[in-house]
C-alpha cells in the first residue's frame, strides 16, 4: 500500500570545490566533500528511522543518479527542478502531494545529529497546522512540511539569508496559514558549527548516532587544518 506521508531530503553529490565550500579554508576541498558524504549517510540513517513514511532523495546534479542509487538503493530518487532553492523545494513537496501523500516534509542534509523525534513531530504537527517549520539558529530552517501545495510560501522568500524563517512566518501569516514550530536545531555550514557538531558528537553514545560523521571527525586531522 502507498504510504500517506513522504519525507524528502535535498542533496547534492559531493564534489571537491563544489561542496561545503564555506568550510574551505580551513578544510581542504576534498576534505569538505568527504565530510558532506558522511553527512548524507547519517541523514539517510535518520530518515530510515522515521516509521511509515516514503523516503525520497531530491538530488543534484542530473548525472548523480548512480551515486545516489548506490548510496541508498532503498529510497526513491527525484531530480531537483528549478532555478532557485525555493522553486526546487516547492517542486519536491508538490510532487509528493500530487502523487498521493497526505503530508510531505523536506529536510536539509547538513544536520547529521538531528533527532529522529523532530521528524516524527513534524508529521504529527501537520495534523492541525497548515505548515510546520524546523528553525535553525542562523535564522533559517532545517525542514518545512505542508499538506497542501504552498508555492508562494517557498518561491516568494529569498533563501540563504538570516531572515528566511522570519520572512516565511510573515508570509504564512499574511496568507492565513497556521504554522507549527519544531525545536530549534542547527545545520553545519561554517567551521564554528563544525566545532559545535564535534563537541555534540563527543557527548553522544558511540552506538547509533552520526556514525559516518563521527568516524570522519575522529580519523581526519581537520583540527590541525583549523589551527
Amino acid at each position: 500500500m502507498p504510504k500517506p506521508d513522504t519525507l524528502l531530503v535535498v542533496a547534492k553529490q559531493p564534489a571537491p570545490g563544489q561542496t561545503k565550500t564555506r568550510l574551505c579554508p580551513p578544510l581542504m576541498h576534498d576534505q569538505a566533500a568527504e565530510l558532506y558524504d558522511c553527512f548524507l549517510r547519517d541523514t539517510l540513517s535518520i530518515m530510515r528511522a522515521v516509521p511509515d513514511v516514503r523516503c525520497v532523495i531530491g538530488y543534484l546534479p542530473e548525472d548523480a543518479q548512480g551515486y545516489f542509487r548506490q548510496l541508498a538503493p532503498d529510497m526513491e530518487l527525484s531530480l531537483q527542478r528549478g532555478a532557485s532553492l525555493g522553486e526546487r523545494l516547492d517542486h519536491l513537496l508538490t510532487d509528493a502531494l500530487l502523487s498521493g501523500s497526505q503530508r510531505a516534509v523536506v529536510m536539509d542534509s547538513d544536520s547529521p545529529t538531528l533527532p529522529v523525534a523532530y521528524l516524527c513531530q513534524a508529521f504529527e504537527h501537520l495534523a492541525d497546522a497548515d505548515v510546520v517549520l524546523g528553525p535553525t539558529r542562523d535564522g533559517g530552517y532545517y525542514l518545512i512540511g505542508v499538506k497542501q501545495p504552498q508555492p508562494g510560501l517557498l518561491r516568494k522568500v529569498q533563501m540563504s539569508t538570516p531572515r528566511v524563517l522570519a520572512d516565511t512566518l510573515a508570509l504564512a501569516k499574511a496568507s492565513g496559514l497556521t504554522v507549527s514550530l519544531l525545536p530549534t536545531w542547527y545545520d553545519v555550514d561554517t567551521i564554528e558549527e563544525l566545532h559545535q557538531l564535534d563537541d555534540e558528537i563527543a557527548g553522544l553514545s558511540v552506538n547509533g548516532s552520526a556514525v559516518a560523521t563521527r568516524r570522519w571527525l575522529s580519523l581526519t586531522n581537520w583540527r590541525n587544518s583549523d589551527s
